[in-house]
């Protein structure tokens, strides 16, 4: 069991988006939450996530499947306008059914990501 310290979750014409925080990330936290987001979630269409670590210095977003720079990008994006650092955002996706068009999923994993640093 992995601990997150923040969760959350939106459904969006009907696909289901699940939104976890890792503050004081580590790399090798970050490789553990996904391990285990993988394991727990294992019928998951995407799991995308973006982090922003001091030491050593990384930020890195990663789409998972998803249209190039339509999830790992604006969950980056919003870790950087709003300055945190050694944090780690992981969204896994459901797919619905129904194709949101980038915008749309642009939209929503900035919504998420946003709702997490609340």
């Amino acid at each position: 069991m992995f601990n997150f310290d923040k969760t959350n979750e939106i459904i969006e014409k009907k696909s289901k988006f699940y939104g976890f925080l890792i503050e004081n990330a580590s790399l090798e936290k970050i490789n553990e939450a996904i391990d285990f987001l993988r394991k727990e979630y294992k019928k998951a269409t995407h799991i995308c996530y973006a982090c922003r670590i001091t030491s050593p210095f990384c930020e890195k977003a990663v789409d998972d499947g998803e249209p190039s720079g339509t999830a790992g990008r604006p969950i980056l994006s919003v870790l950087q306008k709003r300055g945190v650092q050694d944090v780690c955002v992981l969204i896994v996706r459901y797919f619905g059914g129904v194709k949101l068009g980038a915008g749309g999923l642009v939209r929503i994993y900035t919504k998420v990501t946003s709702d997490l640093l609340k």
